[in-house]
């Protein structure tokens, strides 16, 4: 467990010690879930004192609610929309660079922790509204970017007129969590490795001249 001096906090300016708070949360309910860490846990992780918790966030649901905006951030931002950014792009080209960006993070992070987002709609969609709400959100701004690709592709002819971009990009989206899931289970990357080419493999039965 990684922590900070009292003296290191108390020199910060208030945004690094609320980002110290929402990076430490972070870490630990990626493997532990929002339900089993506590505030104590957070704040022992963080290095920060209490006072300085509540100057920053009224409760552990609003820090997770911070968390949970940085994640979405983070996954739209640095996974998703750099792949999709030339207009001219070949759009099939472009998501396979987005399955190879969410492989290359499991990889590097050696199955552990899975895929944030997931997690936390697995812990928290039946008791938390508030966290369901959001978490469906970005599902669907994910699917509806893959909708959007896939639409793009079949208007300039890349892709087969018999393609459902909608259902096909539901289909990925739940692909591409489940191999996700089971490599965190099996600690195997090897298991999200064919998945992502099975996936890859289906796309290709709609792509023109593949």
């Amino acid at each position: 467990m990684t922590t900070v001096s009292t003296q290191a906090v108390r020199n910060r300016d208030g945004r690094t010690t609320r980002d110290a708070l929402v990076s430490a949360a972070r870490r630990l309910m990626e493997v532990r879930g929002y339900q089993n860490t506590s505030v104590d846990d957070v704040l022992r992780e963080s290095g920060v004192g209490k006072g300085n918790f509540y100057y920053h966030f009224r409760s552990k649901e609003d820090l997770g609610h911070a968390i949970l905006d940085q994640i979405i951030g983070s996954f739209l931002e640095r996974t998703l929309e750099p792949c999709f950014a030339d207009p001219a792009g070949h759009r099939l080209d472009q998501i396979r660079c987005f399955l190879a960006r969410v492989l290359e993070y499991q990889r590097q992070r050696k199955c552990v922790g899975g895929c944030a987002m997931g997690n936390l709609a697995s812990e928290l969609s039946d008791v938390h509204e508030g966290f369901r709400a959001r978490l469906a959100s970005v599902f669907t701004a994910w699917q509806e970017r893959l909708t959007l690709a896939l639409r793009e592709a079949q208007s300039r002819g890349e892709l087969a007129s018999g393609c459902q971009p909608e259902g096909v990009a539901h289909f990925l989206v739940a692909a591409l969590e489940g191999s996700i899931l089971l490599s965190k289970v099996t600690k195997n990357i090897g298991v999200m490795e064919q998945c992502v080419s099975e996936i890859e493999r289906y796309l290709a039965l709609y792509e023109v001249g593949s």
